[in-house]
């Protein structure tokens, strides 16, 4: 009987290639993210809070609210939310999203065009806010720029990979919902940044959006855009790094439909409303992300701080003490300190801290699997943050409500101490990615 012999044909790509391929797309999407992420460092650093500190120095030192220009208080806001936060969302969207709804490989010069766009946008609404530099021209352009840069991210991490033969769509977990809430959130604030720039182009006297007007968009950015997104992060990330139990989807839809709700309530003015639906959502919230229950596995605290579980928690704790203090604004006679108390609890207490914990523990893994630089920073920048949030709330009401005198002083610490805390946060993670990646094989997926 002949011996047949066996003939294999050569598979087109070998898998080195394959692996080589995939490797360098790693390479590429860690490169992308460090840029977002540093842009959104320095939005955080010199446009956002030097310049938040030095309205509240100049706030301590007249012991007036309503002594710093509310342009450059708009400015200081729009740098924070959009520059820092917005710039990071958009960063780890690129690089997250794609990969879990296992969509097409995008190209990656539409996450570079798409940066130039958004920093661009920023940037120059910053400088002619501050500056007052063609403010009629700059405001209606800039916000245009954002909301391109915005419609040219979503087209990107929405595309669709052409399903295969009888193949079926995986259903979108609950969290996914609520960050796609979020991000509705934050077309809405954009399509409203724009309007309001070009009505202030066209109407006002100043770059500074109207009071009312103002109230309105506050709302938008941190309730309607911020918060979802927080809660959407917190449901996919705080099981696992925290130990939590399994978050409840059924809550999960309920909160966001309360917080929709409020938010709804806000633009039509019914502030007192909107305001106890989000102490509702914000209860909810404790409940459905298991936040107020203890931890089934111990927290997975491996290279960062030990701290790290115990500062998502108060994040929480913050976001009730914002929600509040909100109530108390909208049935106060003299409600602008507490209003003031209430924001910087949601956006520094809440938000930020969030994002210290969290950003501390993923962010160097999203960029080549480094380790972060220092948890000991880490743990430095979330205590500094903290009391110097503290030290904010209560001066702002001791101070503005004109209960203590003393309280004036209170602010200028505060804003050294959340100065510190930002400082120690970006550097952290500057060193971060300045050191070398450990080697290690690429896992396919």
């Amino acid at each position: 009987m002949a011996t047949q012999k066996l003939q294999v044909t050569p598979l087109d790509g070998s898998l080195d290639a394959r692996v080589e391929t995939i490797r360098q797309r790693e390479i590429a999407l860690s490169r992308m993210v460090m840029l977002y992420i540093g842009t959104g460092l320095l939005f955080m650093l010199l446009p956002g809070t030097f310049l938040g500190v030095w309205n509240l120095i100049s706030i301590s030192g007249k012991h007036a609210a309503n002594s710093i220009s509310p342009a450059w208080m708009q400015a200081h806001g729009q740098a924070q939310v959009f520059g820092w936060v917005g710039t990071f969302i958009l960063g780890i969207g690129f690089y997250s999203i794609p990969k879990m709804r296992r969509a097409q490989a995008f190209a990656m010069w539409e996450a570079w065009i798409c940066w130039a766009m958004w920093t661009f946008g920023v940037l120059s609404r910053w400088v002619a806010t501050v500056y007052d530099w063609h403010w009629r021209v700059a405001l209606p352009v800039s916000a245009a720029f954002q909301l391109l840069a915005f419609a040219l991210f979503f087209k990107t991490v929405a595309s669709h990979r052409p399903a295969a033969k009888g193949e079926e769509r995986p259903k979108l977990d609950r969290w996914i919902l609520v960050v796609i809430a979020g991000t509705i959130g934050l077309l809405a604030t954009l399509t409203a940044n724009l309007i309001g720039s070009v009505e202030a182009a066209l109407h006002s006297s100043s770059p500074a959006f109207a009071a009312a007007f103002n109230q309105r968009f506050l709302v938008l950015m941190t309730w309607g855009f911020m918060v979802p997104f927080v809660w959407g992060f917190s449901a996919r990330w705080l099981s696992t790094f925290v130990g939590l139990s399994t978050v409840c989807d059924r809550g999960l839809m309920l909160m966001v439909a309360v917080n929709t709700a409020g938010v709804l309530a806000a633009m039509f003015s019914f502030t007192r409303a909107a305001v106890v639906l989000f102490l509702v959502a914000c209860v909810m919230s404790l409940v459905a992300i298991r936040v107020i229950f203890r931890s089934r596995q111990p927290a997975k605290i491996l290279g960062v701080h030990v701290s790290f579980p115990y500062f998502v928690r108060l994040a929480y704790a913050w976001l009730i003490v914002s929600a509040a203090l909100g109530i108390w604004a909208a049935f106060a006679r003299y409600p602008e300190g507490i209003w003031g108390a209430s924001r910087h609890a949601l956006t520094v207490g809440f938000v930020a801290t969030m994002i210290f914990a969290i950003g501390s523990r993923i962010l160097p893994a999203f960029s080549g699997m480094r380790v972060l630089y220092s948890p000991n920073l880490m743990g430095l920048s979330l205590a500094a943050l903290t009391v110097g949030c503290f030290l904010r709330v209560t001066s702002e009401i001791l101070a503005y409500q004109e209960i203590a005198q003393f309280a004036w002083k209170w602010l200028t610490i505060s804003a050294v101490l959340e100065l510190t805390a930002v400082t120690l946060f970006a550097g952290n993670l500057a060193a971060t990615f300045l050191s070398k990646p450990p080697s290690q094989l690429v896992r396919l997926k």
